[in-house]
């Protein structure tokens, strides 16, 4: 099962995220059959929602989006404060070359762009925050999007790994935050361990990926664990939820769908679930005000 594991640094100046996300994305990825680009590009924006809706609290709600100018135009991803996170790509079927290493490329395809985030509180406005996209690779642009627009120096780390049939080997990532009354000499040296750490995709590949992700950070038995709580990919959706859409655009176009088509099919972009409306759920969605 996925999870996250949040911890904090034996002397409380630093703290952790460290989440193991493999069935998430490789649920996204049957969902939408996305080729190894795009899957690669949706799984790392899936984690950085969930990073994010972890901040949070309650009911709250987090939507990331990212838009550019490249190939991969468009990706949305929602989080709740619950590990819930579902999403998709406009553009799934996007495949490209690898480095040398074998990992997919993705900045090059997603190109010049915005790092998005709105905050749903259940406030009359949501709170928005928006920064450029500095290299498209994800990780990079949620450590920018924070230190930049919520004022909080953060390292990430986001990856997901393909076998070689393109399908999801593994996936997760680590978000590392300095606290308010860190002293500059422990941020430094701090800062410089980080700078040392192996490659997020190595650590990946690694038996107990959580752990070897915080012993990265911090050392060994140098941190404390606070919570460990599932991840999932999970859809809100349903069939009455769409049936309240349908009944929005009015009886007059509920009545031609009756006429012309003698129902509806509607389709979920989070989660690709599809629900036919026949003639008689379409009626009962009149008002006959």
């Amino acid at each position: 099962m996925d999870k996250m594991i949040k911890t904090i640094s034996n002397d409380g100046f630093f703290r952790a995220y460290a989440l193991e996300a493999t069935q998430t994305v490789a649920e996204a990825q049957q969902r939408h059959q996305t080729w190894s680009t795009s899957t690669v590009a949706l799984g790392r924006t899936l984690i950085a929602a969930q990073i994010l809706g972890a901040n949070q609290k309650g009911d709250d709600t987090i939507t990331v989006r990212v838009q550019s100018s490249g190939a991969i135009t468009m990706i949305v991803a929602v989080a709740d404060t619950r590990g819930n996170v579902k999403g998709y790509i406009k553009e799934p079927n996007v495949d490209y070359k690898r480095g040398s290493t074998g990992e997919v490329l993705v900045g090059d395809l997603v190109g010049q762009g915005w790092f998005s985030v709105v905050k749903d509180m259940g406030l009359k406005t949501p709170y928005t925050g928006q920064t450029p996209l500095i290299s498209g690779e994800i990780g990079e642009d949620l450590a920018y999007y924070l230190t930049t627009s919520e004022q909080t120096p953060s390292a990430i780390g986001l990856n997901v790994l393909l076998n070689e049939d393109e399908t999801v080997n593994v996936a997760g990532g680590f978000l590392v935050q300095v606290m308010p009354d860190a002293p500059d000499a422990e941020i430094a040296a701090f800062e410089a361990r980080i700078q040392k750490m192996p490659a997020i995709s190595k650590l990946l590949r690694s038996q107990d990926q959580s752990k070897a992700i915080l012993d990265a950070i911090y050392g060994q038995d140098q941190y404390k664990i606070l919570e460990e709580s599932p991840l999932a990919f999970h859809c809100d959706c349903s069939k009455e939820r769409f049936g309240h859409g349908i009944q929005s655009l009015g009886d007059g176009e509920v009545q031609k769908l009756i006429d012309e088509n003698h129902g509806a099919e509607v389709t979920c972009q989070f989660c690709e679930t599809t629900y036919i409306f026949s003639e008689n759920d379409l009626k009962e969605l009149l008002t006959h005000d």
